[in-house]
């Protein structure tokens, strides 16, 4: 996904503006959850999520995305990561109701 298809998503899903994120070779976060959706884009280096015991790895110009209340853990990769995070408070999802189906 590039820059623009991101901002886009971002826009379309009611998120908030996307903020650099940077973290270090051997970066390592512990299991935790957000109250928040999270959607980010990575730019640069990897990162790597175990979310249920499976463990997923993304690099450059892929998309992550995790619901509010997803328990994870986080590993950047070899060369440490970069990416652009966006946040979606619950109550700002998009709701979909039986008159925009008609």
């Amino acid at each position: 996904m590039n820059r623009e298809q991101f901002d886009s998503e971002v826009l379309a899903g009611h998120y908030s503006s996307p903020v650099r994120m940077e973290r270090a070779k051997g970066y390592e976060l512990g299991e935790h959850s957000h109250e928040f959706d999270a959607l980010a884009l990575i730019l640069e280096g990897s990162i790597t999520l175990t979310v249920a015991g499976e463990e997923h790895s993304y690099c450059a110009g892929e998309v992550f995305r995790l619901p509010a209340g997803t328990v994870h853990l986080e590993r950047a990769g070899e060369q440490g990561v970069s990416y652009l995070s966006a946040r979606r408070e619950v109550a700002a999802r998009p709701t979909h109701s039986l008159a925009d189906k008609l």
